[in-house]
């Protein structure tokens, strides 16, 4: 077998609401072959991963795979399972898997679930399905793998270096059982919650709203102990020293025990307690780094109290790393058997730590790693009670005192930190603790405030070994997000097959009208506000999130088109709008789309991500669109249905506002809302920026979807009207039909590069001049099927009586003029007495069709890339056109019928 690419899809996808990797596999040799084919093949799997056993498969019961294996499947399927179970045993939780033909012999795809919060970039699907391959490959052969456990050891770790911790997963996991969309920065613990303007930012246990001041404070522990003694709060004396001296020093005037710890020390590093001789004080102050904080020991059990925003949420005694004898294991084989607890990792990864043992505590206890304690004697392995130690921690929320809560809270204002955990040292957390002033001065302070933490860490709190789990987690997202927030903003989808991009400039255009400023994602660019911030074919998964995670942004508006859907996934979770514009023919034959239903699937899957209760905006003149709602998992029920068309006498929209629904319909020469039996005009079709007096039916389809998603996202009917007026098409949507004058002859710039486009386009300029006054400069993307290009050329044969072919600097995988060699000869069969000649580039090509235009005729100019080729014109002198006198003679009501033609799919009639 043979891995021919792994893709990795980011978001909610064709194949599954998660993120997911999909792998295509070349069985090569094995094609034709099934495991029953090759003796003791399953029993020899089984053996090496016994865990397929309890694969369901299709059987939806363990053993379902099982009785595949025997029974005889094919062996991309076989890798399917193998890279799961793999996954589960290097610590990821997944369990979807499909393999899919890709209609050529031998050849799969694997389609496998990814963790949510995995980092897009990771290594480990790979280097997984690699793993799978090379062992369905081996067991084929006759061999038996050695044991996976050596094998599964790197990916294990990377896996585990590339999870979040169990603190920043417990926020996500909170977040998003509010809704709240979660976004993780790579392999960082830096996680986005919600979007836009409601966007907030999380890193573990600190927040876009950490104070940096009060971080600055909690990390330099004698600012800390200066700031909380000047208020009051009970503390232990102490004094920081920078030399051997000043240590000593503090321990003959404390008197011992003292506790000896860096100045900026973190997770219980360095520090050593205990200690009464200045030998003690010396080797500690050095193992510390010379920068330390010298401090009378404080009596009693250690405390973690956590605070988030002005609210005690949970708190653990912590009990230091130790292991309690039996009478016959050695100390070494204790910390072993304690370290095979499951819970416990290295570093933060799992909710404990395993276990470093100090040994130098060991002796000063009289152990050693190889001595046996009698049974039930302690043995403590680190003098700090961290969880970073190897600790471990009980909950005794419950159980504090009135008194301890208030200081708590007292402690962590007086630091300004809006998440901190207190670290106490008390006997007991249900009694209160004496103030400093009552105290005399000859007695050890009974308890108090040991060291104060930002970002605390929230293990001990999730996960105590003893008493109830406190979710923190979700204490941190009701602080970040109060009033029961699900931190969205209002956001639109658009997809279909044409008038993309303009749906969504007019719907950015009409939501922007309420003063509201619009992330936009289009073909050609990111906009924020109307200012362009990046230039690209913005129109998958990266772009939708840098418009979403943007924190000026209040409403969205994302063109989502089939490249990113098929080979990224979505860049979203749920909208609150999907709008689909139309489905025609276009793409066939790339990304395994073979037929219109392959797009439609695709393309349904916007509807599909339409959160429940929202609105769906489909055209009711496309019978694509309409067989929409048919699919189970639009689960078109659970929405809001609105239908647009230029046909208001369509079943589909008769039954719709029989039914009380709402539509956008083209009606008595008004662009018309229409619910139940109302009818509401907004604007005249005479009057509809980009549709030339009704000339171009489909841009006049494109104003009504805008309309309908915009009233949808709550623009009023009103603002609306307004900005539909205040629309300029040569501004606001250039290169759709944007219509220019050079000279004496008319130049229209438009973006048509499949069949029903340019039939769309054709019928407009005829409708304007006649059909034998076109000139058209022709570019088509070589990346389309011969019969896809071969229906462009028949367009453009009937619709025009010159035509200069050029191609674009990329040809897409083809050879160069391959493309212009086909769309001629096409064009010659369709229409023998057509002119057409090559040019060299779109400079050559705009300028030739310019010599064969006649004054009067109108150049339609085809682009790939909008930016030269509207350079070019200016150079040349073109200014903004007009429409031809007395070109709409007719009524517009008679040239809303012949679009129908366009939307049904068959783009060949012109007249």
């Amino acid at each position: 077998m043979k891995i021919e690419s792994v893709r990795r899809l980011r978001g909610p996808n064709v194949y599954l609401s998660r993120p997911a990797v999909v792998c295509r596999v070349r069985l090569e040799e094995l094609t034709g072959r099934e495991t029953s084919d090759v003796t003791g093949f399953a029993e020899r799997l089984l053996r090496t991963v016994p865990g397929l056993a309890e694969h369901h498969c299709a059987a939806g019961a363990p053993g379902g795979f099982v009785s595949r294996l025997r029974g005889g499947t094919y062996f991309g399927h076989v890798t399917e399972h193998v890279c799961l179970e793999l996954s589960q045993l290097v610590g990821r939780d997944v369990s979807f898997g499909r393999t899919v033909s890709t209609g050529e012999p031998g050849c799969y795809d694997l389609i496998l679930e990814c963790p949510v919060d995995e980092p897009a970039d990771s290594a480990v699907p790979a280097e997984l399905l690699r793993m799978a391959v090379a062992l369905v490959t081996e067991i084929e052969s006759g061999a038996v793998p050695a044991d996976l456990g050596d094998r599964l050891k790197s990916l294990t770790t990377l896996a585990e270096r590339e999870a979040t911790g169990p603190s920043t997963q417990a926020i996500i996991a909170a977040a998003r059982r509010r809704g709240i969309p979660v976004e993780r920065l790579g392999d960082l613990s830096l996680v986005r919650l919600g979007w836009g303007t409601r966007r907030r930012l999380a890193w573990a246990a600190m927040t876009d709203r950490t104070s940096g001041l009060g971080i600055d404070v909690s990390c330099d522990k004698e600012v800390t102990r200066r700031l909380l003694a000047d208020a009051g709060v009970p503390i232990a004396d102490g004094g920081v020293a920078r030399t051997v001296q000043a240590a000593v020093a503090l321990l003959a005037s404390l008197g011992g025990p003292v506790v000896v710890k860096p100045r900026r020390g973190r997770q219980g590093e360095h520090v050593r307690m205990e200690l009464r001789t200045a030998d003690e004080v010396e080797r500690a102050f050095h193992a510390a780094g010379g920068d330390v904080v010298v401090e009378r020991q404080l009596g009693g059990r250690d405390y973690r109290v956590l605070v988030v925003a002005g609210e005690v949420v949970a708190a653990a005694e912590r009990i230091a790393a130790h292991v309690v004898g039996d009478g016959e294991a050695t100390v070494a084989e204790l910390i072993e058997r304690t370290n095979a607890d499951p819970r416990r990792g290295t570093g933060h990864s799992r909710v404990l730590t395993r276990i470093t043992p100090d040994e130098p505590l060991l002796a000063a206890q009289g152990r050693t790693l190889d001595c046996v304690p009698a049974a039930g004697d302690e043995v403590w392995l680190a003098q700090t009670a961290n969880l970073s130690t190897g600790g471990t921690a009980y909950d005794v929320t419950d159980r504090l005192h009135p008194d301890v809560t208030r200081l708590c809270l007292r402690v962590a204002d007086l630091l300004g930190l809006d998440i901190a955990g207190i670290d106490l040292r008390l006997p007991d957390i249900a009694a209160p603790v004496p103030p400093p002033s009552v105290l005399p001065s000859d007695e050890d302070v009974p308890g108090g405030v040991i060291e104060v933490n930002a970002v605390p860490g929230l293990r001990m709190h999730l996960a105590p070994v003893r008493g109830r789990s406190r979710d923190v987690g979700d204490a941190i997202v009701r602080a970040m997000f109060p009033g029961g927030s699900d931190g969205r903003i209002p956001t639109a989808a658009v997809t279909g097959t044409n008038g993309k991009t303009t749906v969504a400039r007019l719907t950015a255009h009409l939501l922007s009208g309420g003063g509201r400023r619009v992330g936009l994602t289009t073909t050609d660019d990111v906009r924020i506000d109307g200012r362009t911030v990046f230039r690209a074919d913005a129109t998958g998964p990266l772009s939708a999130q840098m418009v979403l995670g943007d924190p000026a942004v209040e409403a969205a508006v994302l063109e989502t088109a089939r490249g990113g859907l098929v080979r990224r996934g979505l860049g979203y979770d749920w909208t609150d709008v999907g709008v689909i514009t139309n489905i025609t023919a276009d793409h066939l034959g790339q990304d395994g789309l073979a037929t219109i239903d392959d797009l439609a699937h695709v393309k349904a899957l916007v509807a599909e991500r339409v959160r429940d209760g929202g609105t769906l905006v489909l055209n009711a003149d496309d019978p694509w669109v309409r067989s929409l709602v048919e699919r189970p998992r639009v689960r078109a029920d659970r929405k809001r249905v609105v239908w647009f068309g230029l046909d208001p006498r369509q079943p589909v929209v008769e039954r719709h506002l029989a039914g009380g629904g709402t539509a956008y319909v083209l009606e008595d020469g008004w662009l018309t809302q229409a619910t139940g039996a109302r009818r509401t005009p907004l604007v005249r079709l005479a009057e509809v920026p980009g549709a030339y007096g009704g000339a171009a039916p489909h841009v006049v389809a494109d104003v009504l979807a805008a309309c309908a998603a915009a009233r949808a996202l709550g623009a009023g009917q009103e603002t609306v009207v307004r900005r539909l007026s205040e629309f300029d098409p040569a501004v606001d949507n250039p290169g759709r039909g944007t219509l220019l004058r050079l000279n004496d002859i008319s130049v229209f710039v438009d973006y048509a590069h499949n069949p029903a486009a340019l039939a769309a386009t054709l019928r407009t300029l005829h409708r304007l001049w006649g059909a034998g006054r076109c000139v058209a400069a022709v570019t088509l993307p070589g990346d389309r099927r011969d019969d896809q290009l071969a229906a462009c050329a028949q367009v453009v044969a009937d619709g025009v009586t010159r035509v200069v072919l050029y191609e674009d600097e990329d040809p897409r995988g083809r050879s160069r003029g391959e493309v212009s060699t086909l769309v001629e000869r096409e064009m010659r069969a369709r229409r023998s007495q057509l002119r057409a000649v090559r040019a060299d580039g779109y400079r050559d090509a705009v300028t030739t069709a310019v010599r064969l235009a006649r004054p009067g005729d109108v150049v339609l100019v085809l682009f790939e890339k909008l930016a030269p080729m509207m350079s070019l014109l200016a150079s040349m002198g073109a200014t903004a056109g007009e429409m031809p006198v007395g070109a709409l003679a007719k009524a517009p009501g008679a040239i809303a019928a012949p679009a129908r033609d366009l939307l049904s799919g068959t783009p060949s009639v012109l007249t």
